[in-house]
């Protein structure tokens, strides 16, 4: 009996595969508006003249916004949506991991040897891993919560392989 498991695809795959590249370019642009004020206002002065070291301050954060706001957006939406899409199918013999952009991860179902929840969560949600070994080599795939029915796919796949599932 063939199960079927799939992520929902929350965004159009064209904003999946390609959102680092608008969220960088904003960030560039904030810089690159931020040293042209800076380049057409240069002479700062408020009362008090605070000379370079005001204008190195302003620029340094500037800086650090311009590449630290992207950042935090694409590290949390890769680990809430980069999963958007894939595809799990399980049956008697494999699981197979079928990911949006067509790469295909296939498991014997005799080769896995160990399900578990990751220990420390740093980008929620928490992924569980399914690992598999067939001789020297060593693979896995892993999934999140975001998975509709993914204790009921990791419980069955417990059961079909007689590997405890580690919560």
């Amino acid at each position: 009996m063939q199960q079927v498991f799939q992520y929902p695809l929350t965004y159009p795959t064209w904003w999946l595969d390609s959102y680092y590249f608008f969220t960088w370019l904003l960030g560039l642009s904030l810089l690159a508006v931020g040293w042209g004020v800076f380049f057409r206002f240069g002479k700062f002065s408020y009362g008090i003249d605070l000379g370079c070291l005001w204008k190195s301050t302003v620029l340094l954060l500037l800086t650090t916004v311009s590449f630290a706001i992207p950042q935090a957006y694409n590290t949390r939406f890769i680990a809430e949506h980069g999963q958007a899409g894939d595809v799990i199918t399980l049956d008697e013999n494999t699981l197979s991991y079928n990911y949006r952009r067509g790469v295909d991860k296939n498991f014997a179902l005799s080769d896995i040897v160990r399900i578990y929840k990751e220990p420390v969560t740093f980008n929620p949600p928490s992924k569980y891993f399914v690992v598999s070994e067939t001789g020297q080599t060593k693979d896995s795939v892993f999934v999140t919560k975001n998975l509709p029915g993914f204790e009921k796919m990791l419980d069955e796949l417990s059961v079909l392989t007689n590997v405890p599932f580690e919560r």
